[in-house]
């Protein structure tokens, strides 16, 4: 008879190589297309004749659509299930994000951008509460990490495809940098029809697992659910106004400011270190700080898990960060900068994944869903003003570098909201041990 630890150790094992894996690589296609516009600027820029407020305004736009879409999508996929809604967000940003490639102008850049926004909206929040429908408590900043490091390694793998393709693929009197936007177009359409036939909902539907494991895992995830006494069930409107919810929002805005106005112009940084440096040196040199930022990622998400804290894992990266940043803007020296900005994104992506732990210590599985999609999308309005304000940096002080200096300032103040949260660490049998959670302000939940 299969005991009871052998039982749990050989159901997770199944349920993660199937769902991480899998969800990594769609986030992966998904930040690719998200992101790729920053090296397709080492061309397009000058193609399309933007300034560097026009770009910093493309860019950055993608996050309006992004923002008005994010919680009516996520109502959709509660209301449909997460393969078919899922589904369609692939499909749809795949199509948007290849036609992309055939704009003309800045006015028809700015709305496929912003219709891009509006078609992956959705689906970051919809994976991070998919993952609590397989996923205990104890494991979620683990597995939140391992599927979140797909943005780092998505401009580590992106950084040299994106510039190899744009150096040598030519033809049909199109530039390097659309063949580069319509060829990483084509995945999110695949796997959006991939996704309709290899997704399950929930676990109760997994015909690839046992019926013993199946059984194990719905009573495990509900008996999880069932100790986490203080969290609250609260209506749509409820759980987007929530003061708790909105004081995540405002932390997650302005850290995004400083996360993605970096991530989208690093390319242009990098290019400004030398005038001799290929589009493809580009890629390779903006590998090291990804690849230093996912290993960073996961080992401090592992930590949180273990320990059971999450406050302290949310705010001390986002010091680190700062610090990190402004040494950056401040430096000259194009090795120091390197690393410097390589400890910089470390500390960014070290933020995420305890970070998205925090909704689920004060509020029930379905509220979360809720709560996460307005935090992601009241967050996310920062990838608006961070690409813009870098832009008006460089034009002002005539370098994207001493942007740096106002993103690093940013860092410092989201690390001290977040620091000026209270947890309470009074864990109860069987719960997450990071215990409770409420504002400096505020009463106990």
């Amino acid at each position: 008879m299969t005991t009871a630890n052998s039982l749990e150790k050989t159901t997770m094992r199944k349920v993660f190589w199937r769902i991480i894996p899998y969800t990594f690589v769609l986030y992966v296609i998904s930040y690719l297309d998200r992101a790729n516009i920053g090296y397709a600027a080492l061309e397009m820029n000058k193609e399309l004749a933007l300034t560097a407020e026009a770009f910093g305004f493309a860019g950055g736009i993608f996050f309006i659509g992004y923002f008005l879409f994010e919680v009516p999508s996520n109502v959709m996929l509660q209301k449909y299930g997460s393969r078919i809604w899922i589904s369609r967000i692939l499909i749809t940003w795949g199509a948007i994000a290849l036609a992309t490639g055939f704009v003309q102008n800045a006015t028809q850049l700015y709305i496929l951008r912003f219709l891009l926004g509006v078609a992956e909206a959705g689906f970051f929040p919809g994976i991070i509460i998919y993952l609590t429908y397989w996923f205990r408590a104890k494991e979620q900043a683990t597995t939140v990490a391992l599927f979140t490091a797909a943005i780092p390694v998505s401009y580590l793998l992106g950084a040299p495809l994106s510039t190899w393709i744009m150096d040598n693929v030519s033809g049909f009197g199109l530039s390097g940098w659309r063949w580069m936007l319509i060829l990483e177009g084509f995945p999110a359409l695949a796997f959006g029809v991939f996704n309709i036939f290899y997704m399950t909902d929930r676990p109760e539907k997994a015909k690839w697992l046992t019926r013993e494991q199946r059984d194990w895992l719905v009573a495990e995830l509900a008996a999880d659910e069932a100790n986490r006494k203080d969290v609250k069930h609260l209506g749509l409107w409820q759980a987007i106004s929530n003061p708790k919810v909105l004081f995540l929002s405002a932390i997650y805005f302005i850290y995004q400011i400083g996360n993605l106005g970096i991530g989208l112009w690093m390319p242009q940084i990098i290019q400004g270190f030398s005038a001799s440096l290929s589009h493809f040196q580009i890629g390779l040199i903006a590998m090291i700080p990804y690849a230093v930022a996912t290993v960073a990622m996961v080992a401090w998400s592992w930590h949180s898990d273990r320990t059971g804290e999450r406050k302290m894992h949310t705010a001390l990266p986002l010091l680190v960060g700062g610090i990190a940043l402004a040494s950056t803007g401040l430096t000259a020296n194009p090795a120091v900068a390197v690393m410097l900005i390589s400890v910089a994104l470390a500390g960014i992506y070290a933020f995420k994944s305890p970070f998205w732990s925090l909704p689920s210590l004060f509020l029930s599985r379905a509220t979360a869903a809720v709560s996460i999609a307005a935090i992601n999308s009241i967050g996310n309005l920062g990838g608006f003003v961070g690409p813009y304000a870098m832009g008006w940096a460089k034009t002002t002080t005539g370098s994207p570098l001493g942007g740096l200096l106002v993103l690093a300032g940013l860092l410092f103040v989201a690390f001290l909201m977040t620091w000026l949260m209270r947890l309470s660490n009074k864990p109860d049998a069987g719960r997450d041990p990071s215990g409770q959670f409420d504002m400096a302000a505020g009463s106990k939940t």
